[in-house]
């Protein structure tokens, strides 16, 4: 896989909304902004295989830690992580870099962050490119008429109990973690190397409890007036996800004043990883457009 950047890089820190956001970036520094938001339990590392073909495509990405993730500040307190927060912290990177329109890409939480910063703030988002993650105007809803949607997310309700999900994601070299990345993906898609990096994450100070403080702050979701994404909308979609139902995808897009679905049937949850040139040529192609 091509990349034009260096992966070991320590990046650059930007402060936005009261805290330091770490962040790598790649590209022209006048291409068009492209925010990637990583997912749960990821860190920036999650988006290796995308960052290069799209500064190779003249886009400026910008692929931030963020808070509570790697490098990145970690608030203690739960509601330091609703989703107005996530999406605050989202346009701040982008006005840090002197830029009013960007576009945002997001995989699993950073996928429903991106939805949100979309939502709330359309005159800044010119396009959404979303990956394997529901608008959150329309999770609850469906996974309350959708059973066996909530027995897939009942991991949510354990991570709401107290230091226990802490102690069971950090024992043993953060086993668990590494167990559920290589169960729930296709056989090789997470090397040794990968997982080195991730357990470098998730061992910073605090780490595992801030991370699982989104989850946390899902009780203090905000409201919305208008859910509705005004902008060109791309979503992709590894059908063999054992945490989310491809229905999901459809009720998010019905949400979409122009959006379309790729399916990519031979992947899973972890969609950028396993099948990198399809996303790849996916994304250039509808941010290009």
């Amino acid at each position: 896989m091509s990349q034009s950047f260096d992966p070991r890089t320590t990046g650059a820190r930007h402060q936005v909304d009261g805290v330091t956001l770490h962040a790598v970036e790649a590209g022209p520094d006048n291409g068009p902004l492209v925010i990637l938001l990583h997912g749960f339990p990821e860190f920036w590392w999650g988006w290796r295989h995308q960052i290069g073909p799209l500064a190779e495509a003249g886009f400026r990405v910008l692929v931030p830690d963020q808070r509570g993730y790697n490098l990145s500040d970690k608030p203690e307190s739960r509601r330091a992580y609703d989703l107005d927060r996530l999406a605050k912290d989202v346009v701040g990177l982008a006005d840090a870099l002197g830029r009013e329109k960007f576009s945002v890409v997001g995989h699993d939480w950073g996928g429903l962050v991106a939805w949100w910063t979309a939502s709330r703030y359309p005159d800044r988002v010119e396009k959404l490119v979303v990956l394997n993650a529901p608008h959150p105007a329309v999770a609850g809803s469906y996974m309350r008429s959708h059973p066996s949607q909530m027995l897939r997310s009942l991991y949510v309700g354990f991570f709401q109990i107290p230091f226990l999900p802490e102690a069971m994601l950090s024992a043993n070299g953060h086993r668990s973690l590494k167990d559920a990345l290589r169960r729930t993906s296709r056989p090789g898609t997470f090397s040794d190397e990968d997982l080195a990096q991730y357990e470098k994450a998730w061992s910073q100070p605090g780490a595992v409890t801030t991370m699982l403080n989104w989850y946390r702050a899902l009780p203090f979701k905000p409201d919305i007036k208008d859910p509705i994404v005004q902008a060109p909308t791309l979503v992709v979609w590894g059908t063999r996800d054992r945490f989310l139902e491809r229905g999901l995808a459809e009720a998010s897009l019905a949400l979409c004043r122009s959006g379309d679905v790729r399916w990519i049937e031979t992947a899973t949850h972890w969609v950028q990883h396993e099948e990198p040139e399809a996303v790849n040529a996916a994304m250039v192609g509808f941010l290009k457009a």
